[in-house]
């Protein structure tokens, strides 16, 4: 008989690549990973995973395997969210917020939820988008805030639609280039103004990061490569450097809404939207998305708290 235990495994190698990823996500040890994996090909009765030293891969009959596990787990999160309706939100909710959500909300958004949802226990994960999908799969976290870059040239689009992940959009930020109090002349309405200032210092995230990337194609845009020496992710500390005149920066609306003085905002033609990604359980949500949503907007400020465009 097929194991549920085993048959997550042997989803998780499917998404992680190999089998200490796996371990390390679930806390368990590489050995342990690999027993249950040998057991599960035991009970197929079929090679499921192809071993050449220290790197493994699935046979063709372990990539078929992980897509009826697909189905079987989403067929049992459907299950989850059935019971669940109708039934008072409580118990413990894992939230993944990405980190400058995080800083901007998570304090509110946990007193909007006690307030609302007395005998729910949230706790916050800070985590970056691009691990989300991840720890969603591995139960590791209920819910995540995420978000991805849309250009209002239409370049943009939503990553990918990850296997048993399903999001709903909550709200759109516009990005804003931060730069010094500049004394000259505004730019006139057909000057670019990140063109403006490509041979200014620029304050950017760490390479490899979706805000790094999201940078520096503005910059090819407007006909130049950026770099600099400044590597920043926390975007209050931007803000500071620009303030200090040490370069310019690009942030969104919810980390600009109380700019240190000193800095100038210009809106760009850059939008974060965010989404709350859950597991997916056929047409319907846990009711514990709504209950995020909700006092995700509740928590909000006003200009942003809005229906996504």
């Amino acid at each position: 008989m097929l194991n549920l235990h085993q048959l997550r495994l042997l989803r998780e190698l499917a998404h992680r690549g190999t089998i200490a990823a796996v371990a390390d996500a679930l806390s368990y040890s590489p050995s342990a990973v690999s027993q249950q994996l040998s057991l599960l090909e035991r009970n197929a009765g079929v090679p499921l995973l192809e071993r050449s030293g220290r790197r493994v891969a699935l046979t063709p009959a372990g990539a078929n395997l992980v897509r009826h596990a697909e189905v079987i787990l989403e067929r049992l999160e459907t299950a989850r969210t059935e019971l669940a309706e109708g039934q008072e939100v409580a118990g413990p909710l894992r939230l993944g917020i990405y980190p400058s959500a995080a800083r901007a909300l998570a304090s509110g958004l946990l007193v909007s939820l006690r307030r609302a949802y007395p005998r729910l226990e949230p706790w916050v994960w800070e985590v970056d988008p691009a691990d989300a999908p991840d720890a969603l799969r591995a139960g590791q976290l209920d819910l995540a805030l995420t978000h991805y870059y849309d250009y209002d040239s239409g370049d943009g689009r939503p990553p990918p639609a990850e296997p048993g992940i399903r999001s709903r959009p909550v709200f759109t930020e516009r990005m804003r280039l931060a730069t010094p109090t500049d004394p000259t002349p505004q730019p006139a309405p057909d000057e670019d103004p990140v063109r403006k200032w490509r041979h200014a210092p620029w304050i950017l995230p760490t390479p490899g990061t979706l805000c790094h990337t999201s940078v520096t194609r503005l910059c090819e845009a407007s006909g130049f490569h950026v770099d600099s020496w400044h590597r920043v992710d926390d975007y209050d500390t931007a803000l500071g450097l620009v303030a200090a005149g040490a370069g310019v920066a690009v942030v969104p609306d919810l980390s600009a809404q109380n700019p240190p003085a000193g800095t100038a905002l210009t809106p760009l033609p850059l939008r974060r939207r965010s989404e709350v990604a859950f597991r997916a359980a056929g047409s319907a949500a846990h009711p514990a998305v709504e209950a995020f949503i909700a006092a995700l907007r509740d928590t909000l400020p006003a200009e942003l708290a809005t229906e996504p465009s």
